[in-house]
């Protein structure tokens, strides 16, 4: 499957299955959030936050073009992984035409990441919650 995905994808589907066990695995997605700049506190609005999350997480878009526009995504949290479940989503749809993100199957990317089975039921949820953001966003775009 990792040939049709973007390269960034399949790095970092690589760079999980590298990964034997859950705890490396987890301190993983908590790097991966640090790494993330800071959002601006400014843009941490009702309006960017995400719906479904039990921690607060904001996400924030801008396009670039008219047709089939690529979508730039920044986002934050105030919990360590879920911070990291926000970069993952970030360097899975991030700089990518919203055609794309459509036609992306973030539920099959992160199964192989294998986190499924070790987040919490409202992680999970939370995580869902920003990949339907993400496709609304691109959809109303498409």
């Amino acid at each position: 499957m990792s040939e049709d995905l973007p390269d960034d994808i399949a790095e970092l589907i690589s760079d999980f299955e590298f990964l034997d066990n859950w705890e490396d695995r987890y301190m993983h997605v908590i790097d991966m959030g640090k790494s993330l700049p800071p959002l601006d506190p400014a843009l941490k609005t009702d309006a960017t936050k995400v719906k479904g999350c039990v921690s607060q997480v904001w996400l924030v878009s801008e396009q670039e073009g008219e047709t089939d526009p690529v979508l730039r995504f920044q986002g934050d949290s105030d919990a360590h992984i879920v911070k990291g479940l926000v970069a993952i989503a970030l360097v899975i749809f991030s700089g990518r035409k919203a055609s794309k993100i459509l036609s992306l199957d973030a539920k099959s990317i992160l199964g192989r990441l294998g986190l499924s089975e070790h987040l919490s039921p409202q992680r999970s949820n939370g995580l869902n919650a920003m990949v339907v953001r993400i496709k609304a966003e691109a959809e109303a775009l498409v």
